[in-house]
């Protein structure tokens, strides 16, 4: 993963395959999509987050984290360390909760 998200400048140019058939050209163009959301589960507490969130924040979307009710203090760790690398607040968000009952912190 770090290898993918350190070439991820130059992935988010796109592709172009010129005549894949006759008179056929493809082409991938990456847009940011804004807000993105993952939910990580309890027996993955960290590298889940961590396949998830630094590709999205690479590509500038901000990130709204779910942990394991059963094991938050994982992705607490990551947010901190995010924040000590100078992420600017409110890229990263974590929600807690179980059923529906939530507080965004």
């Amino acid at each position: 993963m770090v290898e993918h998200e350190n070439i991820m400048t130059s992935l988010k140019i796109g592709e172009l395959a010129s005549y894949v058939s006759h008179g056929i050209d493809t082409y991938n163009i990456r847009n940011d999509v804004g807000v993105c959301g993952g939910i990580c589960p309890f027996n993955f507490p960290t590298m889940i987050p961590l396949w998830m969130f630094p590709v999205v924040v690479t590509c500038g979307n901000t990130f709204v984290l779910k942990p394991s009710e059963k094991d938050p203090r994982a992705s607490i760790v990551l947010l901190e360390l995010s924040m000590e690398s100078s992420l600017p607040n409110g890229v990263l968000n974590i929600v807690h909760g179980t059923n529906g009952a939530e507080v965004l912190l």
